[in-house]
């Protein structure tokens, strides 16, 4: 491997690694799910459970402690008998709550584009020797 190479690679790695894992987190499957339902309002778990479809409580649990480590959700716990807990947002995650409602706008309005370019390109693929 040449050294150019080389400091290509590692300035990828070093710029991509962290944005990466980032993005991992905050796009998995449950996460968007969980933002989007604590976006209206301090919201508790057993609500959280009922709103995001098919997440057991041990997943939605260790979800909802990423985002809270990620400094995405703030708990609140009260005092109370039982005690009652809450999650709401924090104004970082308000503000990828923002973004992520711009990109289901984007995916809204250029769905009908992408099926079409993907039948295109599938017409086109049949019709392609394999040269792969």
């Amino acid at each position: 491997m040449s050294r150019s190479h080389t400091r290509v690679a590692e300035a990828v790695r070093d710029e991509a690694c962290p944005v990466t894992e980032v993005l991992d987190r905050v796009a998995g499957k449950w996460s968007i799910g969980i933002l989007i339902a604590a976006a209206h309002g301090p919201v508790r778990f057993t609500e959280l459970e009922r709103a995001i479809n098919g997440i057991s409580r041990r997943m939605l649990t260790l979800n909802l402690r990423r985002l809270e480590r990620d400094g995405l959700l703030i708990r609140t716990v009260y005092p109370t008998v039982p005690p009652k807990v809450e999650y709401s947002l924090t104004p970082m995650a308000r503000e990828l709550h923002a973004s992520l409602t711009g990109l289901v706008s984007w995916a809204e309005r250029h769905r009908s584009a992408i099926a079409e370019a993907r039948a295109a390109y599938d017409t086109a693929s049949e019709q392609r020797p394999d040269t792969d």
